[in-house]
Order: C-alpha cells, then structure tokens, then sequence
C-alpha cells in the first residue's frame, strides 16, 4: 500500500491500539475549526479534488417530502473520468487491494465511474454539541471491549488508534429511530436470484437527545434491532432481535430468533461474530452487517493512517425508486451504470485476528469516511492471507435527519464469483425516521407477534 498521509496531529508512524489516552481541551478546541465537529480536516487538499466541508447538505432539495426517495441533490453533476480494467493501473494508489481485485476478475464488466466530490455528509446540531462535550471524556474500557463516559457524539473524533476509530463507526450518528423496509438479493453467477424481504425496526439508545454516559452505561444498551422476514413464503415469519451492549464484556450482545415452524422464541448466542448472515447464501456474515458490528475482541486492531480514495458515494442514483431491483443486479457485480464514486479522505484501520481466535477472516481492512465515520470499503482476508471479500456501501445524506448512511451494501466473494446486495429498497416504501419507538418494541414477546403477522 502506497505511504499513508496522517492528520498533522497524529503521529507519523502505525499507532498502537493499546494507547487509550484521551485527547486534551487544546485538541478539542480544534473541533468545528480547522477540524469539522466530528474531527475531520475541514480543508480540500492541495490539488482541489477534494473541497472544503463547508457544513453538508443544510436543507433538503425543493419538493422533497419525508418518505419520498430522496432526489438527487448532484443530478446535474458530469462523470470525470471512468475507471475499468483498462485505465486501472493509472488510478491504484487510489484504490483499495479489494476493488483492483474486482476490476481483474470482472475485466468486461466491472467499472467505476467517478463524480465530482461533493462533501455532503451532515448532522443534527445537538450531534456536533455532545461530540465536543465528551471529546475529552470519552474512554475505552476493558482492553477496547466497551465504551464508558460518552453519549450521543463521535467519542474519539481525533482517534489515536484503530479501536477508537472502529467504535466512531460503531455509535456514528443515524437519526434515533427507523423502520426499513426492504431486502437483499445474492444472484448466482448466472444473474438468478430470489429477493428475500425484511421488515426492520431500529432504536438507537446512543443517540437519543436525553441520552446520557451515565443512563447508558446503567442500562448498558448501545441500540435494539429487530428484524422479520416479509419473503419468500418459505422463510416469511422468520425474526431476529437484538440488544447492542455498551459494555460488552460485562453483558455481550443479547439476541432473539423465532421460528415459525417452532412457533417459539430462542435465545440466539451465535447471532455474533462469523456467523452466516440471515438468508445470506453464507455471502457475508453476521459482523459484516453494517460493515462491522458487535464485539471488537476478536481483532488486534491498528490505525494505519489516511488516505485519498474513490469510494461510493452520494449514491442516489443507485437508491431512486426510478429503477427495478432488475435494474440493478446483474451476475458478477451491481450495474456499474447506477453508482457514483467520489474522491475522500478516509481512515484506514486494519484488523488481524487475534492468536488463539477464530473466524473466517484473518484480516480485515477498514476505509472509513472522515466526514461520518461511516465504513464505505472493507478488504476480508481469510487464514491464509488472500483476499477473500470486498465489501462496499454505497452511501448517501437521508437529508430529512440529517445522517449520512448507507442505502445498499454490497459484499463480492471472489471464490465463488458471487455477491449479496443488502439494503435494496427501490421498490418499497422509503425509511421512517419519524416514528416513535420504545423499548416495549424490542422484547422477546414483540418479537414473536412480528413473526406470526
């Protein structure tokens, strides 16, 4: 990999991750400075290919109303430049090990067309408020496994090692609550596939206004999810239901499934870790969900630096209600013709599996956004250090929140020449970030009613 360009704060070298030190009142001052609120340079680079932030998307577009699909805000903008098979060797310092992969084993097809960089990521004020308020507080505890003395901000917006920087993923803003509607689709290498549709209900504890360090870490509850299978008939009634812990080591992850040939809730211990997603063909596993999720432990993890990259971004075109789901699968990869990448700085963090440790990925390297904290590429080795997976969100502003987050996330196995495209909406309705949940959502017995609607 190409030398890394850190932060003028950070140290010049690979930091490690057992340095928890907090940053001092003269770092946090730097927020909403030269800094963003939430610690990314605010300043485009040198050669202008990258702008200022200069605050996000403020306001929606004209017309625009909740539950729409959101229209593109960038409609107007021309592709630069395409990147395929032919011209790859010109762009690699920009790409990950992952996405040069793709372009060798889909050389016909596989293209990344690149837009203009647009800074859009934005968040809600009493976001920027509360990650300056805890900048200097905000501690891991036990070995990284948990998170004390933060609430509702990014808590380590100058990070000085990977697990601070892959919790800034984890508890990243996301709007409080939401229901998603919607599926995911692993076509076979013929393009074949059966959508699987999900309803999905999420509370985010973390991020609620009222939130507090002392509250969260009383209920130790990061955010509760839950899941039921809408499609195909054989696997509709099918439930999940998670409670995300704060502090993982005192109480790991809680989790539910229900059965509709049982018609019994179970508790679910394996619902961690790499174990096969749900309905996922064994294309991704359980923590690649959202990219990564749940207990750090498994990993050493190591801040590699930062770097310019072309990532998925402002992806609207790819997420209008405008297209069919047969739009946009096709065999080997998405439609290339529906994304958009963009030039960004991102963090590059990268985890190796610990000694004595077991999953299926022996190595994992992270890019996450500087301007949301939000992961858009993943590199997924296996035990013997080849490339196994690429994952790539493709990700947009949800302007009515505001929160930058992802509207699919595609995860290629280069083995089997497969992929699973996780998120797709197009054909339903749009996400609620309005409704109102509660905790009484999130039980074991809500869980059985949503699976025997």
């Amino acid at each position: 990999m190409k030398k890394l360009t850190l932060l003028a704060s950070a140290v010049a070298m690979v930091i490690s991750c057992s340095a928890l030190a907090k940053i001092t009142p003269e770092q946090a001052a730097r927020l909403g400075q030269d800094l963003t609120p939430i610690g990314a340079e605010r300043a485009g680079n040198a050669e202008g290919t990258i702008p200022e932030w200069t605050g996000g998307i403020l306001t929606p577009p004209a017309g625009f109303q909740p539950g729409d699909h959101h229209p593109d805000p960038f409609a107007d903008d021309n592709v630069l430049f395409v990147i395929d098979s032919s011209n790859v060797n010109q762009h690699r310092d920009k790409l990950s090990p992952g996405q040069i992969a793709l372009f060798e084993l889909y050389p016909d097809t596989f293209k990344m067309p690149v837009y203009p960089t647009r800074r859009s990521a934005s968040f809600p004020q009493y976001f920027y408020d509360a990650t300056k308020e805890i900048a200097t507080k905000a501690e891991l505890i036990e070995g990284g496994n948990g998170l004390a003395n933060a609430a509702i901000g990014i808590p380590f917006p100058i990070p000085s090692n990977g697990l601070e920087a892959i919790w800034n993923h984890i508890v990243r803003y996301r709007g409080v609550s939401a229901t998603r509607n919607g599926g995911q689709a692993a076509p076979t290498a013929s393009g074949a596939y059966t959508f699987i549709g999900f309803d999905e209900q999420i509370m985010f504890k973390y991020s609620h206004p009222d939130a507090t360090p002392e509250n969260l870490m009383a209920e130790n509850i990061l955010f509760k999810f839950k899941q039921s299978v809408t499609s195909p008939a054989r696997l509709a009634g099918t439930a999940l239901l998670v409670h995300e812990t704060m502090d993982q080591v005192a109480t790991p992850r809680q989790a539910w499934t229900y059965n509709t040939g049982q018609r019994r809730v179970r508790r679910a211990p394996n619902v961690a870790y790499d174990a096969p997603g749900t309905a996922s063909d064994g294309l991704r596993t359980t923590d690649d969900f959202d990219m990564f999720n749940g207990s750090p432990d498994r990993y050493n993890w190591e801040l590699k630096g930062k770097k310019e990259m072309y990532i998925p971004y402002n992806s609207y075109k790819l997420h209008s209600n405008e297209l069919r789901y047969s739009d946009i699968l096709m065999p080997g990869h998405i439609n290339p013709e529906h994304t958009r990448y963009e030039l960004h700085r991102v963090w590059v963090v990268e985890a190796t599996l610990k000694d004595g440790m077991r999953h299926v990925y022996g190595k994992r390297v992270f890019y996450i956004d500087e301007d949301s904290w939000q992961i858009h590429v993943a590199d997924l080795y296996d035990n013997r250090g080849d490339l196994y997976r690429v994952a790539m969100a493709h990700g947009l502003n949800y302007y009515e929140v505001p929160t930058h987050w992802s509207t699919l996330e595609v995860f290629h196995d280069l083995n089997s020449r497969r992929y699973i495209a996780l998120g797709l909406d197009n054909e339903h309705p749009m996400y609620d970030f309005s409704v109102t949940l509660s905790d009484s959502d999130f039980t074991p017995a809500a869980l059985r009613r949503e699976g025997v609607r």
